[in-house]
């Protein structure tokens, strides 16, 4: 299989695995990033439409249609009085986490075909391909003893 080929397909497969998790925590996809994203800290929106890659519009269009299931907020800025924050609710980080808990356990089912030292070299180049093409954050590392991303 060439490196396109591959790269595209695994890019469908986790993409459907997501689409599913989200699907079952009754999310859209774009829901699930935005939570998964707000679970380290809140962000503004102009920080937000660039880790998650989408227009203004759409952007504002997703936090509204979060913001009506309860699951975000809009706070004011601390640093700029123009501005806001979303964070999640109380019940917008039960449901990150519900989501991102199982989306972890469903992804990385993915490779449980490989053996612990071809899943560790996945990893290890993988997180290259990540770090030289300065992806956003968008999905979190665990921390041992928790499943939120960036420590919380």
């Amino acid at each position: 299989m060439a490196m396109a080929t591959a790269l595209v397909r695994s890019t469908f497969l986790v993409n459907a695995v997501y689409a599913e998790s989200a699907r079952e925590h009754s999310l859209t996809p774009q829901q699930g990033q935005l939570l998964c994203v707000l679970m380290a800290q809140p962000y503004g929106m102009g920080e937000l439409g660039a880790m998650l890659r989408l227009a203004k519009s759409s952007l504002t269009g997703l936090v509204d249609r979060s913001e009506r299931n309860g699951l975000v907020r809009r706070e004011p800025d601390p640093g700029d009085q123009r501005a806001v924050r979303v964070a999640l609710t109380p019940q917008g980080a039960r449901l990150a986490e519900e989501f991102y808990v199982g989306t972890c356990r469903l992804i990385e089912e993915l490779p449980s075909g490989l053996s612990a030292a071809e899943q560790d070299a996945l990893v290890v180049l993988l997180g290259r391909v990540v770090r030289d093409n300065a992806v956003p954050e968008l999905f979190g590392e665990p921390d041992e003893g928790s499943a939120a991303p960036g420590g919380r």
